[in-house]
């Protein structure tokens, strides 16, 4: 069977549909993906205002004393109009009083007495936030398919925005399988591992912002993984698996996500790790199952769970985010599969700098600690050079 390259792979996921929308508040939005173009509810600013403590004037009365009449911070318009030779005592924030044209910071300002004295001219406009000049009202602050970071949602609320239509968040349930995987804390026997695969994968979703899995561990057999798989098909949007993906006597997943009417998209990606890669749907639902070492669980979140997730949510933006970089030093290439490869990256001189760690294997996840990069190295039959511009995804 021939293998199916990365990027078609990532195609491949468009079959994924978004899904269903809702309305939530404001402050409950954080990371969830626009259906809706949001709009101000007001101009901003709402009136026009001072951008600076000092004084608001008439620019023409040049630099002769002007009488003191009043004052204006935020939330409290001054009751008084400037008039030729007056000047307000304005706070940052604060409405610029009616009459005047310009604010005068008040580190150019002299006291005197019931009065003062600007030490330099000032122009028209000077230190003015004008009504409107960010946004006019009903203004679109965002577009559909934007995820909602702190700085939106900030920006939302100071439009007068205090709900949003967003896509709902997906339900993740994960399968780890396997009868040799215990969990830390638990005595060992004979032939058994501890188990990195689920904490793996629950620490993800959770770190991206993806909440809790539902995680489940399935023992190596038919029946125990049937009654689970059908289980997380039936409560969750996305299923993932850990192992039985392979073509050992055990790997069951394939053959019982089939018997559950999961239509298979693909099985075998041409990378390294991750190989053995199955993608199916049933419905709207998806299933995901990766192979069992740890590594090549990390790879398959990063790269193809992150592009699964983003079509879910109708995230537009292109999934996963590859960024630009040069190789630090020489890398061996593969001649048949694209190599996802953990690496250290440097940045101290302005260039994504990545240099490879040692403890590549697939069953390996102790050069985590130091990792923070993964890089996709097309294969060829030459290896990669220092200063070769290469691909790289943020772990």
């Amino acid at each position: 069977m021939a293998l199916l390259p990365i990027a078609d792979a990532l195609a491949s996921y468009a079959a994924v549909g978004p899904l269903p929308t809702h309305r939530v508040p404001l402050e409950l939005s954080l990371g969830a993906v626009l259906a809706e173009t949001p709009r101000a509810r007001i101009a901003l600013p709402r009136f026009t205002q001072s951008s600076v403590d000092g004084y608001a004037v008439r620019a023409d009365d040049g630099v002769a004393q002007r009488r003191l009449v009043g004052t204006a911070a935020a939330g409290q318009p001054a009751s008084i109009a400037v008039g030729p030779g007056d000047a307000v005592r304005i706070l940052t924030g604060g409405v610029l009083p009616e009459g005047a044209d310009a604010v005068a910071r008040q580190e150019i300002v002299e006291r005197t007495g019931e009065g003062i004295v600007l030490r330099e001219a000032i122009g028209k406009g000077e230190a003015i936030r004008y009504e409107g000049e960010e946004l006019a009202a009903g203004a679109a602050l965002a577009e559909p398919g934007q995820r909602i970071g702190a700085g939106l949602l900030a920006a939302l609320a100071m439009a007068g925005i205090d709900a949003v239509e967003v896509y709902r968040r997906p339900r993740i349930a994960v399968l780890v399988t396997g009868d040799e995987v215990v969990r830390a804390g638990e005595s060992l026997e004979a032939g058994q591992v501890y188990d990195a695969n689920g904490p793996l994968l629950r620490a993800w979703f959770v770190e991206h912002g993806f909440g809790e899995p539902v995680v489940a561990y399935v023992r190596d057999d038919e029946a125990s993984l049937e009654e689970a798989m059908s289980a997380a098909l039936d409560s969750a949007d996305l299923v993932v698996t850990s192992g039985g993906v392979s073509v050992g006597d055990r790997d069951y997943v394939p053959v019982v996500a089939d018997r559950l009417g999961v239509r298979k998209v693909f099985w075998k990606v041409a990378q390294k790790p991750g190989k053995p890669l199955w993608f199916g749907m049933r419905d709207a639902k998806a299933l995901l199952g990766m192979p069992g070492n740890p590594a090549a669980v990390l790879v398959c979140l990063a790269v193809h769970a992150r592009a699964i997730l983003a079509r879910l949510e109708g995230e537009t933006g292109a999934q996963p985010a590859w960024r630009f970089g040069v190789l630090a030093g020489d890398v061996e290439a593969d001649s048949e599969r694209d190599r996802l490869v953990r690496m250290r990256l440097d940045m101290s001189d302005g260039t994504a700098a990545l240099a490879l760690l040692p403890k590549q294997d697939s069953h390996m996840l102790s050069n985590l600690a130091s990792a923070h990069a993964l890089v996709w190295l097309p294969s060829r039959a030459s290896g990669f050079v220092a200063g070769d511009k290469v691909r790289w995804l943020a772990i």
